[in-house]
């Protein structure tokens, strides 16, 4: 199956900000709900403990990512003993279209997560801020040209970055895409901030669980294989940058991860291949 490079609507400057905020607080809702990036939580602590990096940069965050639920795992990790690394200070929560309200709602609950008010471009991200980049369910948004900018960008600025992906194109996960569209119907009344627009978008006129069917087969067409990430991988200038990319498949389902970083920063002998293989 070959990668298609379509629009997904929601991403689309013209989709009014009111109606992209209640489609990515729903989309937020849903990753939230399948706890979706709860299975590369180790993998995530072993890779900043080995650069020793204790700030996150979270690129296209939407209505929040899925930072909330992995800084929790992370912390219930450390205080079971089982990752006596480093803590993570800060989190910082960014978009090109910030769903402001969202982003801030998803700060509330920890004091190590902020919003970042700004539009933030991913292939261009501004110097203050510092850490390891992490994109999630977003990185095939981009043409494989603006992909090999956000990489480029992460390599100039010296900063390591990792990207995931629970999408594929594979024939079992287009057809998840279609229960996957019916989330909405049954879960908007509990979707926060409430809004009663969204209720309109949903049940009188169903725009909301159309968009989820339609992006979310779009995002299977669009999503890079390893072996593309390799390829674009290659034409990035680094000198002493390396790269890992694989699947990881210890959660429900496998999630392809492509993970760079500056040799020079990782700490001590601890090794962030061994870290990903045994976490596969």
């Amino acid at each position: 199956m070959r990668r298609v490079q379509f629009i997904e609507l929601h991403e689309q400057p013209w989709v009014p900000s009111s109606l992209r905020d209640e489609i990515t607080d729903a989309l937020q809702f849903g990753l939230n709900l399948a706890k979706a990036y709860a299975p590369i939580a180790p993998l995530l602590q072993g890779v900043l403990d080995s650069l020793g990096s204790c700030s996150v940069v979270d690129l296209c965050s939407g209505g929040g990512g899925p930072w909330l639920e992995l800084s929790r795992n992370l912390q219930s990790q450390k205080l079971q003993g089982d990752a006596p690394g480093l803590q993570i200070s800060h989190i910082w929560l960014t978009d090109k279209y910030p769903n402001l309200r969202a982003l801030e709602n998803a700060g509330k609950p920890s004091a190590k997560i902020t919003y970042y008010p700004s539009s933030v471009d991913a292939m261009k991200v501004p110097s203050e801020l510092r850490g390891f980049r992490t994109m999630f369910t977003s990185f095939h948004h981009f043409s494989p040209e603006d992909a090999r900018a956000i990489l480029q960008n992460a390599a100039d600025a010296g900063e390591g970055i990792g990207i995931f992906e629970i999408t594929r194109r594979a024939p079992l996960t287009i057809g998840l895409m279609f229960p996957w569209a019916l989330m909405p119907f049954v879960c908007t009344p509990w979707i926060r901030p409430f809004r009663w627009s969204r209720l309109l978008w949903t049940y009188l006129i169903p725009i909301i669980p159309l968009v989820f069917l339609f992006d979310g087969v779009v995002s299977c067409l669009r999503t890079y294989r390893p072996q593309e990430l390799r390829e674009i991988v290659d034409t990035v200038t680094a000198g002493e940058y390396q790269w890992e990319i694989g699947e990881h498949s210890s959660g429900k389902a496998p999630i392809t991860y492509l993970i760079g970083y500056p040799r020079a920063c990782v700490a001590g002998s601890h090794s962030i291949t061994t870290t990903l293989r045994t976490s596969s």
